[in-house]
């Protein structure tokens, strides 16, 4: 009965548990195995031996990212290029911002550790813009001729059917011819006339605000004979030239008036903003143009540009050149950094009306002709024009439209808008400003807007002063201070107590000998300032009582005392 019951027990009903099929890594890493028999051993070796280990954390973050690096894939190949592309270094200047702080050692170690951690940060998205930028879907590209064919005589209408259907609905004439003349102006974001909840306007008298569909929201009597007009959004502020020569500032967002600065230079009928710093250019009769901000009474630069009145001017993104006419029939191009004019054309009849493109395109009108210059600045003295055009009225306002190539012409008989290619950024920050933006992105945006609003106070010419030390204001505050105490605080070095055994170096202990010895020096500075001020009475009264002693007495000498 035993052999039975023994094979019972051997024997079960359960069955073996398969393995589970071998998967591809599995097989890869035996083939790899097999290959190199030796590379196990000497992994066993290397393991039984004790590592070295680094003091520093960085380091070891570097030999852990390597050996990931080292490990082979499941293909079995090497990364040939391991690690992050680098990044050339031009593309990098591109996205820079600013300098660094290099005085840090003056610093408390608070102040040092926020520096650096903001400027870690700044460094992080300048590399990461620099490598994002080589994923921008679009190019920009101009108007390429045939060998001796000049693009100033390719027609519009030739442009339209040579180009798509989209953007060659973008060349088309509006004949008004009830009203006029007409003057333009683009949105920031290219897609409407202006803003499309509210836009500004200057009739005879007083400024209007209407909305969206016509209706009128404001009369602002306040700003009357305005003449030209220039908004600011980052301050939500509406500066306006007058013909009697006063700049005003509206606060759109809550309605007050923020300046109003009489110039004293007669007729206001020449304005542009610089998009850099929000300084207002200003063109007068006498060949002036002066810049301002809302904070000063008088003009925070003069410049002599004209021999006579200036007739339009212009400021490029980058707040770095100005472009302005005369009646003097020249054309001239400034460096604003240092004043200084870069190069003069002479016109045939001038340019009544000047814009500066996105990509720095530079239309001027004179008449009914428009011409579109290139690299005005930049491939020194130009020689010929870009493209022309011809409008049936006399222009009265041009304007690029931001993100196209389009050039919008108001004259007297209307409105055209003209294909110029290459003259719009071909691609945009949808966070900044969004040409696609929906209904709800552009209350978000406004919102956003209102709640980061700049205040006037910090309009001035130079926009990087901000983060910067005022060292008059410091040396100021030093100077009072030594005259409110009587002795320089920071004249001579800190006294350190040495250290003393027995419990005589306790912290109590320590600020007693400290005090001790800022009392000492204290009265000896009170001792000696005493000295020098009855020496000077001293020798006072002396030089007093020779003079007395040399002449006789005056009628007023009894009101002496």
């Amino acid at each position: 009965m035993a052999a039975p019951e023994q094979e019972a027990l051997t024997s079960t009903h359960v069955g073996k548990k398969k393995k589970p099929p071998k998967r591809y890594w599995q097989e890869t890493q035996k083939e790899d195995d097999d290959a190199n028999p030796d590379q196990e051993k000497t992994s066993e070796v290397n393991s039984e031996t004790p590592k070295e280990v680094s003091n520093k954390q960085h380091d070891n973050r570097r030999k852990r990212s390597r050996k990931k690096t080292d490990k082979k894939f499941v293909s079995g190949k090497e990364d040939p290029f391991p690690g992050e592309a680098p990044i050339p270094e031009e593309q990098l200047q591109k996205f820079q911002r600013g300098q660094k702080f290099n005085k840090l050692n003056s610093l408390k170690a608070k102040t040092k550790s926020i520096i650096r951690q903001s400027e870690a940060a700044s460094d992080l998205a300048q590399k990461e813009a620099a490598r994002y930028d080589l994923l921008l879907p679009e190019d920009p590209g101009f108007l390429e001729g045939d060998e001796g064919e000049d693009t100033c005589t390719v027609a519009q209408e030739d442009i339209a059917e040579a180009v798509d259907i989209t953007s060659g609905a973008k060349y088309f004439n509006l004949h008004l011819t009830q009203f006029g003349p007409y003057r333009i102006d683009y949105s920031r974001n290219g897609r409407w006339l202006h803003t499309e909840a509210m836009f500004a306007v200057a009739q005879k008298k007083w400024l209007y605000i209407y909305d969206s569909k016509g209706v009128e929201l404001h009369c602002i009597k306040k700003f009357n004979d305005v003449l030209r007009m220039q908004f600011l959004p980052y301050h939500f502020l509406l500066a306006t030239a007058s013909a009697t020569g006063f700049l005003q500032y509206l606060d759109v967002s809550v309605g007050r008036e923020v300046a109003a600065i009489c110039t004293k230079l007669g007729r206001l009928d020449v304005m542009a903003q610089n998009p850099y710093n929000a300084i207002i250019h200003l063109g007068h009769p006498n060949g002036i143009v002066s810049l301002w901000s809302p904070n000063q009474k008088e003009p925070l630069v003069k410049m002599l540009c004209h021999r006579g009145a200036v007739r339009s001017l212009a400021v490029d993104k980058t707040g770095t050149y100005m472009v302005t006419s005369g009646l003097d029939r020249r054309l001239a191009v400034y460096d604003i950094r240092a004043f200084k004019p870069l190069y003069k054309y002479y016109l045939p009849a001038g340019a009544s009306c000047l814009s500066l493109s996105q990509r720095g395109l530079l239309s001027a009108a004179t008449g009914d002709v428009v011409q579109v210059y290139r690299d005005v600045w930049g491939g020194g003295r130009i020689t010929k024009p870009y493209m022309a055009h011809r409008v049936r009225g006399s222009v009265w306002g041009v304007g690029f439209c931001p993100f196209e190539d389009v050039l919008g012409i108001g004259h007297g008989e209307g409105f055209t808008s003209m294909i110029v290619p290459g003259a719009g950024e071909a691609n945009f920050d949808a966070l900044e400003v969004n040409p696609y933006r929906s209904l709800k992105q552009r209350q978000e945006w406004e919102v956003k807007g209102l709640l980061e609003k700049v205040q006037p106070d910090l309009i001035g010419l130079d926009p990087g002063m901000l983060g910067k030390l005022d060292q008059a204001t410091f040396e100021q505050k030093h100077k009072e201070r030594v005259e409110a105490l009587g002795y320089d605080p920071l004249a001579h070095e800190k006294f350190k107590p040495r250290f003393k055994k027995r419990g005589r170096s306790a912290a109590g202990a320590v600020e007693k000998r400290k005090k001790k010895v800022a009392h000492e020096d204290q009265r000896d500075v009170i001792r000696q300032t005493v000295a020098e001020r009855m020496e000077k009475e001293k020798e006072r009264k002396e030089s007093a009582k020779q003079q007395a002693e040399q002449g006789g007495k005056a009628a007023l000498d009894r009101f002496r005392k």
